[in-house]
């Protein structure tokens, strides 16, 4: 009898959870979607308003997990090996996750990184973008956005493992787009 009442309990105890964190976060933007207003401090402090490219720049934002973890060091490389295919195509790069920006300067630092990361401390842009935790909850999601000089989204690539792919489906993107 009371492996079943434990059992209720947990049950309601993750309905209620899942409640919440489904209501908590909006429905995830997609392609089409135009990217919205935000402001976050970068790696330096200073403030990053994302209304100031939008019309001028097209970009790469990026939603990471944490700093300094493998996976997420592994993309941010990536992302820094590759940082010419975006910039000869003038895409500003934009890493976001929810590392304050002391952890930001010191990841950018040890391998530097040549391009925006933003403290969402907060996870609300995340929450804005209606990026989620992966299916177990426990770790933020990974989504890459491509978004035109608009701030519509172009394309969007959604994997929690495979981190470095992330790049390689953004450049094709880009080379689609641009190539018609």
């Amino acid at each position: 009898m009371k492996k079943v009442a434990f059992s209720a309990v947990i049950l309601v105890v993750a309905l209620v959870l899942f409640s919440v964190l489904k209501s908590s976060a909006q429905s995830p933007l997609k392609v089409g979607d135009k990217i919205p207003s935000f402001q976050l401090k970068d790696q330096t402090g200073a403030d990053f308003n994302i209304d100031l490219y939008i019309g001028n720049t097209a970009m790469v934002i990026y939603f990471y997990p944490k700093d300094d973890t493998p996976g997420c060091t592994k993309e941010a490389c990536s992302f820094r090996d590759s940082y010419e295919a975006f910039t000869d195509k003038n895409i500003k790069v934009i890493g976001i996750s929810s590392d304050d920006v002391e952890s930001h300067k010191n990841f950018a630092a040890k391998y530097n990184l040549p391009f925006t990361l933003l403290a969402d401390t907060e996870s609300e842009v995340r929450a804005l973008f209606g990026v989620k935790p992966n299916a177990f909850g426990l770790i933020p999601g990974r989504v890459t956005y491509v978004v035109d000089k608009k701030g519509e989204i172009i394309f969007m690539y959604d994997s929690q493992l495979k981190a470095a792919k992330h790049i390689e489906e953004s450049i094709k993107a880009i080379d689609a787009a641009i190539n018609g």
